[in-house]
């Protein structure tokens, strides 16, 4: 990816990418965005590969229509389907997803080549985390483990607390039982950053914790990054902006959408588009 005047497209089948546009926006303050929500069709986790495939190359041609120079796939399911259609699809656009820098992070996190991973029924399915991690560590040990529930949980804004600390309890206790549990926990899915929290309260205290949202920001930083000392180039000023898209639910994306990107989202700024 280059800097370039063009806006950064960022997609999600709804609001959970806004936890990765929060954490672009921070590593790139002087940025434009274009965020784009699927809340027409979601889930996409508990779709087909091939589904999702396709609904990922439509929301992909509707940011292209509005110009955008970089694509970031902000959506752990759509990223384990469609990044190989997305890139074959727009070969002359930089396309960003989140499992391949989660992947990475975790490995690098990891002491003991034992990671957990936690994400939607589709991606871990998919096996997409697996093959990733092995890519970068072939001797890791890998357990895998879809836990839904916490999209609806992030979702009605139940992120800490009882109810949260027993559903999370429930999902991944036992994943680090045994005389050699995993030492690292990838959050492979963009809603569950918000119950970080109520997760870690479950886990032995020495387990690492990686956020797939925060490494792929910091994955599209440090490729944007390293044009933006070049001559000419614009100042980091903070003044970024974002054009909001959803496919369905105006008022409710920006009332859920508002918890997870920690601002305020306007229901009258958000345009519902038809793909």
């Amino acid at each position: 990816m280059t800097q370039t005047a063009a806006p950064i497209g960022v997609f999600d089948s709804g609001v959970g990418g806004l936890t990765v546009l929060r954490a672009l926006r921070a590593a790139l303050p002087d940025a434009d965005f274009v965020y784009l929500g699927d809340t027409a069709r979601l889930p996409y986790g508990t779709k087909s590969a091939a589904t999702v495939a396709r609904y990922s190359l439509q929301c992909a041609a509707a940011l292209r229509a509005r110009g955008i120079g970089a694509l970031v796939v902000a959506c752990n399911t759509a990223s384990a389907s469609a990044l190989d259609a997305l890139r074959a699809a727009h070969p002359d656009l930089p396309v960003e997803g989140v499992v391949e820098p989660g992947a990475a992070a975790a490995v690098a996190a990891s002491r003991t080549r034992r990671i957990a991973v936690i994400a939607t029924e589709g991606t871990i399915a998919g096996g997409a985390y697996q093959r990733a991690i092995h890519a970068h560590a072939a001797d890791a040990r890998v357990v895998a483990r879809a836990c839904p529930l916490f999209v609806a949980l992030a979702e009605e804004g139940w992120t800490d607390g009882a109810i949260a600390e027993a559903i999370a309890r429930r999902y991944v206790e036992d994943l680090f039982d045994g005389p050699q549990p995993p030492d690292t926990l990838v959050l492979g899915c963009t809603h569950f950053p918000v119950l970080a929290g109520a997760i870690a309260a479950v886990l032995p205290p020495a387990v690492r914790i990686v956020d797939s949202a925060a490494t792929t920001a910091a994955a599209v930083a440090a490729r944007i990054g390293a044009h933006r000392g070049a001559p000419g180039a614009a100042p980091v000023s903070g003044g970024g902006t974002v054009r909001w898209l959803a496919t369905d639910g105006a008022a409710r994306f920006a009332h859920i959408g508002s918890r997870f990107l920690g601002a305020r989202i306007a229901a009258d700024e958000v345009e519902i588009v038809d793909l």
